[in-house]
């Protein structure tokens, strides 16, 4: 870094979710100042309220860019450049784009924030292995039946903790501008197989069972699961799962110069916490 950046606050937007905070948690401990961007945060920023961007933006000098809740619904690529043009105007020099693996919506928000002005950074990130942790399906795991519209396709599934590590190299690093990294795991797997090692590694009995996507969206539904909601789970199966993004890639290597984590790791370490348990 140079001594300007060192500096220079870096804002991290959706700085309590999976990847943000892991990402927080990193530049603070290497004594970077960090902005969190979050609506409950001290200076709060909401995508849905443009009056709340200039402020926290202020003395900003890189943003990690994660959009909440995902690239693929309708108006985000937008949003996502506004605020890529208000950060350069404001004299952020440097941006790093959470984008996802096989959304055609997410690859148009990358070239608006490309097109900017700033040096950029891409992480076209897999599905998430702590999806399973934290998030959604967690309660599914601990109660022993997971029933998804997934089949015979492999994902080769990422650990949030790599995410948050290339995301840290290139907010703060040279090297990476101009660069749109692959991130997965080392192996693919399907989704029955990533259960099956989640079984393992929690010490009891987890069933995977695949459903339609009609019969996934009526059970969300009736859960009470907003249809935008529902809307964007029944695409990211149907559509992102269907073999587009099977094969693994090699962003996290690039990147950081080590081999990603695997799955099983994930899996020995989220149980470890408890986290599976009834």
């Amino acid at each position: 870094m140079t001594n300007q950046r060192e500096q220079q606050t870096i804002l991290v937007l959706g700085g309590t979710g999976k990847t943000g905070r892991r990402v927080v948690d990193r530049l603070r401990a290497a004594g970077a100042p960090v902005r969190v961007g979050s609506r409950s945060a001290a200076i709060p920023f909401d995508w849905t309220d443009r009056a709340t961007w200039a402020p926290v933006l202020r003395d900003a000098g890189a943003v990690y860019i994660s959009y909440y809740p995902d690239l693929a619904v309708p108006g985000a690529p937008e949003t996502v450049g506004a605020f890529a043009e208000m950060a350069v105007a404001s004299g952020v020099s440097r941006l790093v784009l959470l984008s996802g693996r096989g959304e055609d919506e997410a690859q148009a928000a990358e070239k608006l924030v490309q097109d900017a002005g700033a040096d950029w950074t891409i992480l076209r990130s897999s599905w998430f292995s702590q999806n399973f942790s934290e998030d959604y399906l967690v309660e599914a795991v601990r109660a022993g039946l997971v029933a998804l519209p997934a089949g015979d396709v492999p994902e080769p599934f990422v650990d949030a903790d790599d995410i948050a590590d290339v995301a840290v190299a290139a907010l703060t690093g040279d090297g990476h501008a101009g660069q749109v990294y692959e991130l997965t795991g080392p192996r693919s797997l399907r989704f029955d197989e990533a259960i099956g090692e989640i079984s393992a590694a929690a010490g009891r009995r987890v069933e995977f069972v695949q459903v339609s996507a009609a019969e996934y969206a009526d059970a969300l539904s009736a859960e009470g699961v907003p249809a935008g909601t529902v809307e964007l789970l029944t695409y990211l199966f149907t559509t992102v799962l269907d073999g587009r993004n099977a094969r693994p890639a090699g962003g996290v290597r690039a990147a950081l110069g080590r081999p990603p984590r695997d799955f099983a790791d994930y899996a020995r370490q989220a149980a470890a916490t408890g986290v599976w348990e009834r």
